[in-house]
């Protein structure tokens, strides 16, 4: 059996080196999807959770002075109440992020991406008004990171895409 799975090993990797993947952050910080990363700025979005996503997106895309790219970005944040205890009150929360972005070319005007990104989180409503709140803030914070991620790794596909071959 072993000798088998030792003969099988090799053909698979062949396979696989011949199906057209490709690593989306090959070359490291110098590489095409890091540099085109750069070059992107964030537009201000408004309130608290537009501050939050606007921290988690620059801390990964380290934008440079002289930008070519801006992401345009719409939250809509929303908190629905869906467990409901026998004396008419909320015990089970769902906080909902969900971003609407575009990325928009600087020296055109032109939106290159537009997409959505989202995710949600479950809050347990518990007696102490305080730590309810406390358990929304910190959704929002967990949310704004998981958003961000979406949003970038969805940005270097399309920078991966759309760079020229390399010569």
């Amino acid at each position: 059996m072993m000798r088998r799975l030792a003969l099988l090993v090799p053909f698979a990797a062949l396979a696989l080196a011949g199906c057209g993947l490709h690593p989306l952050y090959s070359g490291g910080g110098s590489g095409v999807v890091a540099g085109g990363l750069t070059q992107i700025e964030v537009g201000p979005i408004e309130g608290k959770s537009g501050w939050l996503m606007t921290n988690a997106l620059r801390d990964r895309l380290h934008a440079q002075a002289t930008p070519r790219y801006r992401l345009e970005i719409k939250l809509d944040d929303q908190i629905t109440g869906l467990g409901v205890n026998r004396d008419n009150s909320i015990s089970r929360e769902r906080r909902t992020l969900r971003a609407r972005y575009q990325l928009v070319d600087l020296s055109n005007g032109s939106v290159l991406l537009d997409a959505t990104a989202g995710s949600d989180a479950g809050i347990d409503a518990v007696n102490s008004e305080y730590a309810t709140i406390a358990a929304e803030d910190t959704a929002l914070e967990r949310l704004s990171q998981i958003v961000a991620n979406q949003i970038v790794a969805r940005v270097a596909t399309y920078v991966q895409r759309t760079a020229p071959e390399p010569r």
